[in-house]
């Protein structure tokens, strides 16, 4: 679902995209799909987006960064065994770093400070690893409550949770409750982003669908250029200061 955050980059690429039904040759399972999406968009507005609006706003911004913090770092740790597994030394060898340091001097993540010394953030998941050795994406399918994904992503879903150190936590209860901040914090940081493509005169089916497949194609070949270059805990930019250059 994070993935629609570069909508608000693409935007006015995709619009003619959103064409009707059965016109994109990567979605063969486009009616199931657009139902399944409004299955997700009907839980969302009536139980994600208000736990989120509520969480945001008695939240205060430091401890919710903190919290993104937290849960990136677990993933710096993922990112370090998929990077290895594809062979990309810079990458495995700064994922490392950067799960150490922050997990010592960042108080368990809670603080970036890999970040501010500069070691960029290299983020990578299973299904990206089977990419790098020649796994077709296979065609796009929305998930139940989880939403974009492809064939390629879903078959690594359970690799991806095996790989999760949250997996590990126990007592179960305590790991649930570290689910539930995630998905919570994760929504939360798309509320701002959610506005403006609810606003947006589009088919947010489609739209929302060539932005993954777009984001997932060009995460799939970038390595040259960090994923800190992108929000990595699924929050828009920052805005630029009055009188930047855009």
């Amino acid at each position: 679902m994070k993935k629609i955050l570069m909508a608000l980059a693409l935007g006015s690429l995709l619009a003619g995209c959103a064409s009707g039904p059965n016109r994109n040759p990567d979605d063969p399972l486009e009616p199931y799909n657009r139902k399944m999406s409004e299955f997700n968009e009907t839980v969302d507005r009536a139980v994600l987006k208000p736990v989120a609006t509520a969480y945001q706003e008695a939240t205060p911004a430091l401890v919710r960064t903190g919290v993104s913090n937290f849960f990136a770092n677990l993933g710096d740790a993922w990112s370090f065994v998929n990077n290895s597994l594809q062979l990309r030394v810079e990458p495995a060898v700064t994922s490392f770093f950067r799960f150490a340091i922050n997990s010592t001097m960042g108080l368990a993540g809670v603080l970036d400070v890999a970040s501010e010394m500069g070691m960029d953030r290299y983020k990578q998941d299973f299904g990206l690893t089977l990419g790098r050795w020649g796994v077709p994406t296979g065609p796009y399918v929305v998930l139940p409550i989880m939403g974009p994904s492809t064939l390629r992503d879903t078959a690594a879903l359970p690799v991806d949770m095996w790989g999760n150190p949250i997996s590990v936590v126990d007592p179960v209860s305590a790991r649930n409750s570290l689910y539930a901040l995630r998905a919570v914090d994760a929504r939360a940081n798309l509320l701002r982003a959610g506005s403006v493509l609810d606003s947006a005169a589009l088919d947010k089916y489609s739209f929302t669908r060539e932005v993954y497949l777009q984001v997932r194609r060009e995460e799939s070949g970038r390595f040259k250029r960090p994923a800190s270059a992108l929000p990595s805990d699924g929050s828009l930019p920052p805005e630029p200061a009055p009188g930047a250059v855009r």
